[in-house]
């Protein structure tokens, strides 16, 4: 069959996968969006795509960047919807910032992205990778402008807290809240929405910083959470993780922080920083060919 997808062009083929990925997204069956893109992506690795940026851009140039641009667009969107938020995030800043210095993206549409990874990295899971993530989005330039788009006016605010391990307050994310997708907003199997547990995680990184120990019963108040009963589950599951160190003393109802940054932890955190920063820059290398 000469209409078959074997019988196109490798951008012609992308674009049939990448339109499918778009047409399940619009219907919320974001697990065969994901498989389509991924098709889409295989397809473009393979055939090397590209646009040349020297010169006048042809037709078939101009046609190739606005596949590229909508497949990265559509793969954000996908990792967002299946609640891939860390690499939605990751996605959604390169997005933000590959096209910064170029007209293929108008800049309000690059400021649109850089909330939407903003979004995403608040609603990551508490890990070390988040915490480079939130780094790099808080050392964008373009980070107050946000304030002017009614959509992501108050991310800013809690991005910095959380960068600088300030606890957030419950009443600090009435707008955020109100900001989010229906996807965002699940309540997960803790009885939690994902925001919430989010929020939770955070600022139990952030009394890390600020007490040696604290009792239970203080630490609910502190989290918000309805008892102190939530607040060890909560510390004990984080400890076990490895997101926080310290111990439980259930006899007094004490939660005690134990001191890190040892030599060792600060040789492996800044090889770990190293190889971040590496693979960051390879991307942006890698999409700066590719335009």
């Amino acid at each position: 069959d000469s209409t078959s997808v074997y019988y196109m062009s490798p951008v012609e083929r992308a674009d049939v996968y990448v339109k499918v990925g778009e047409c399940y997204l619009e219907d919320d069956m974001s697990v065969e969006a994901e498989g389509a893109i991924k098709q889409a992506g295989m397809i473009i690795e393979s055939s090397g795509m590209t646009m040349n940026s020297d010169g006048e851009k042809t037709e078939k140039d101009q046609t190739t960047v606005t596949l590229l641009l909508r497949y990265k667009s559509v793969y954000a969107r996908v990792l967002d919807s299946n609640r891939k938020f860390l690499a939605a995030a990751m996605r959604y800043h390169d997005l933000s910032t590959a096209y910064l210095h170029t007209d293929a993206i108008e800049p309000d549409d690059l400021l649109v992205m850089l909330g939407k990874a903003i979004t995403c990295a608040i609603l990551s899971p508490n890990s070390a990778q988040r915490q480079r993530t939130l780094g790099l989005v808080y050392k964008d330039e373009r980070l107050s402008q946000l304030d002017a788009i009614p959509e992501f006016q108050s991310h800013s605010t809690i991005l910095t807290q959380m960068f600088l391990n300030r606890i957030v307050r419950k009443e600090d994310l009435k707008h955020f809240e109100a900001s989010l997708a229906d996807h965002q907003k699940a309540l997960m199997g803790d009885g939690l929405t994902i925001v919430e547990r989010g929020v939770l995680e955070h600022n139990m990184v952030a009394v890390s910083h600020l007490y040696s120990s604290v009792f239970f019963t203080r630490l609910s108040e502190i989290l918000g959470v309805v008892d102190a009963e939530k607040a060890e589950k909560t510390a004990l599951k984080m400890i076990a993780d490895g997101n926080i160190s310290g111990s439980i003393d259930e006899v007094e109802g004490v939660l005690r922080f134990h001191p890190t940054g040892s030599k060792e932890e600060s040789s492996l955190l800044h090889w770990d920083e190293t190889i971040t920063s590496f693979c960051t820059q390879l991307n942006k290398v890698t999409d700066a060919v590719r335009a």
